[in-house]
């Protein structure tokens, strides 16, 4: 919850990928991250990392962003509700 009220949101990119032993077959991936748009630090550091460490060369990444609470949804109230 805090990282949300700090701006983060959901960020999920697919990414397709060269398989190491079959170059010309490319392979999906899903990756799911809390995020900072428009920088997007972890997926960046996360694309490094695979560019660095992993054999399967990258094709494409496309990705999706939501900002899981936005100004207009986050306000105050003052209330409660008693069940039973």
């Amino acid at each position: 919850m805090e990282k949300q009220l700090q701006g983060y949101g959901l960020t999920t990119a697919q990414i397709l990928y060269h398989l190491p032993d079959h170059p010309a077959i490319l392979q999906s991936y899903v990756w799911q991250e809390y995020d900072l748009a428009p920088d997007f630090p972890e997926m960046r550091g996360f694309l490094k990392f695979w560019e660095e460490k992993l054999d399967g060369p990258l094709h494409s990444v496309r990705y999706v962003h939501r900002k899981l609470i936005s100004a207009t949804e986050w306000r105050a109230l003052k209330g409660e509700f008693i069940l039973h």
